[in-house]
């Protein structure tokens, strides 16, 4: 939980103990943590920090985590290690949306964000998957081509159907009437017959030969799940990079929350020295009015910072499909992510063979190339079979059973059908032809998003260690102006140019570290996943 500090006594830099007025402090308290760790990734420390305002608002929650190397070069204070248990995977069923996804809330306790739940990246990574509409439509989509397969491999086996019927009817004859020789009078006589009859009938037909059309559809729906299962794995791939993405991007604004109340704290420091210095008669009214105007602006600096902090959060938030009242942030430190060992032409090359949009563009060519066959199909002969066996009883006439074999064999050409199975040829060629354009398309955008993310890995990295001495010599810039202007000999200038300057190169430093993460994040989703090629663990 967020604490606001209260106003306490502070010594400046000469020693002089004032009190601040007004001004919200950041808990000093630091738990270090030092162990070894590649050459490439910072050492770590998990921060959580409260922040509070001078106006009637308080900001809640806000948590983060830095390395050890950046709580040094940044000297941001930070309060007592946040530590709790979370599962590894998906947390717990909190997190997850309700069963019922047209829900629609109307009241505002319904979307209250009223817990706040610390996430880390591979937490994020596997709610995405678990939760990604997205990504649920597509799977059932899979499972429907999959179904359809089944339906066109039926065709490989003859249908048989059987039929029975009971007929129970009666038949009333009319005899006699008329007239004899003699002239007399013949008397109409009635008799009445009653059946009943029964009959079976079992029918066997089989389509000996389609044209081609029966393989062809087989085969086209069996391009089509391959082309679903593909498209299955580009949206688990995207849905893992955007929620990496998102998840850096918050790491990114819960750092510049922390740099710009670092930059609050030192207007502070410069406003209480300027006042100090007045009231000894050292400074003049000028300098303590252009020290406020630079608190004023730090803590403008600060309103934006916590804006966009909860926008990221609800970005984050709204990409998992989180429940209505929860507001995650998060708990991995602002590390280097990892390195990456390939060259540049290995990775793109790597990236030809494992990206699923390539594959996609060859197996929607195969499926043009049956629906050419399918077409074509229509002005070929086709041949069937056609057995049928007929048994039928009479059950008052005594006569044994009757039975009738019938074996047809049919053929069928359509010799002329307007041009229409032509017409669908050419339409599916033009298709084929469309899909080796996308591939090349798409071929040559995979090699610029290879050569975008390592430029700019490259970049970042080498940023790293240049922004790192930056903040280093800033830091020792703003300590020498501020003790130069207490002793008289330096300008309230020299001390605000110099907090902004160590301000910008914190920032700098922090984004060239969140930088080289996203840009590692990016190469990967460029070059994507292989099964066997253990870049990353397939989810």
């Amino acid at each position: 939980m967020a604490t606001q500090v209260p106003s306490s006594s502070v010594k400046t830099h000469d020693g002089t103990s004032v009190t601040s007025q007004g001004t919200s402090l950041l808990s000093t308290n630091r738990r270090m943590l030092v162990k070894k760790a590649n050459p490439h990734v910072a050492d770590i420390q998990q921060i959580k920090q409260s922040i509070s305002k001078q106006t009637s608002s308080t900001i809640k929650e806000f948590s983060t985590q830095v390395s050890v190397d950046l709580i040094d070069l940044l000297n941001i204070p930070n309060s007592v290690d946040h530590s709790s248990s979370i599962s590894k995977n998906l947390l717990s069923n909190k997190l997850n949306p309700g069963g019922n996804p047209l829900l629609f809330p109307t009241k505002p306790s319904e979307v209250e964000t009223a817990i706040s739940q610390p996430i880390t990246l591979d937490q994020a990574i596997s709610l995405a998957l678990h939760n990604n509409r997205e990504l649920q439509a597509s799977r059932i989509e899979l499972e429907e081509r999959r179904a359809r397969l089944k339906v066109e491999q039926a065709d490989l086996f003859p249908t048989i159907d059987i039929g029975a019927s009971a007929v129970r009817f009666r038949n009333d004859r009319v005899f006699g009437g008329g007239t004899n020789q003699l002239g007399n009078l013949i008397p109409e006589e009635t008799s009445a017959e009653t059946f009943t009859d029964l009959r079976a009938l079992a029918t066997l037909n089989y389509i000996i030969y389609s044209g081609g059309e029966r393989s062809a559809q087989i085969t086209r729906a069996q391009r089509e799940v391959r082309n679903q299962e593909l498209e299955v794995e580009r949206i688990s791939e995207q849905t893992r990079f955007e929620s990496t993405d998102r998840y850096y991007r918050l790491q990114n604004a819960d750092a510049q929350v922390a740099i710009a109340q670092a930059a609050v704290e030192d207007a502070n420091q410069s406003l209480r020295d300027a006042r100090l210095l007045e009231q000894a008669g050292l400074g003049t009214r000028f300098d303590v009015l252009r020290a406020e105007g630079d608190l004023a602006t730090a803590n403008q600096g600060l309103t934006r910072a916590i804006a966009e902090q909860r926008t990221a959060r609800r970005s984050l938030a709204e990409f998992l499909s989180v429940g209505q009242h929860i507001q995650l942030t998060a708990v991995d430190e602002i590390s280097e992510a990892g390195t990456w060992t390939m060259t540049l032409d290995e990775t793109i090359v790597r990236a030809y063979k494992n990206r699923a949009e390539l594959e996609q563009q060859l197996v929607r060519r195969e499926i043009s190339q049956q629906d050419r066959d399918i077409a074509l199909s229509e002005i070929r002969p086709q041949v069937s079979f056609l057995a049928e066996y007929d048994a039928r009883d009479n059950l008052d006439d005594g006569v044994p059973v009757l039975m009738d074999w019938t074996f047809e064999a049919r053929v069928r050409w359509r010799i002329f059908d307007g041009g229409k199975a032509f017409a669908r040829a050419r339409r599916a060629e033009r298709n084929i032809d469309l899909a080796n354009t996308n591939f090349a398309k798409q071929r040559n955008a995979i090699r610029l998003e290879v050569e975008e993310a390592y430029y700019n890995l490259i970049a970042n990295r080498e940023n790293i260690t240049s922004t790192r001495k930056n903040v280093e010599i800033f830091t020792e810039a703003l300590r020498l102006a501020r003790l130069r202007f207490q002793a008289g000999v330096g300008t309230q200038t020299d001390v605000i140019d110099a907090q902004r300057d160590l301000t910008d190169a914190r920032g700098r430093f922090l984004q060239a570290v969140i930088g080289y993460n996203q840009s590692l994040n990016a190469l990967q989703r460029s070059v994507s996943n292989l099964p066997d090629n253990g870049l990353f663990e397939a989810r």
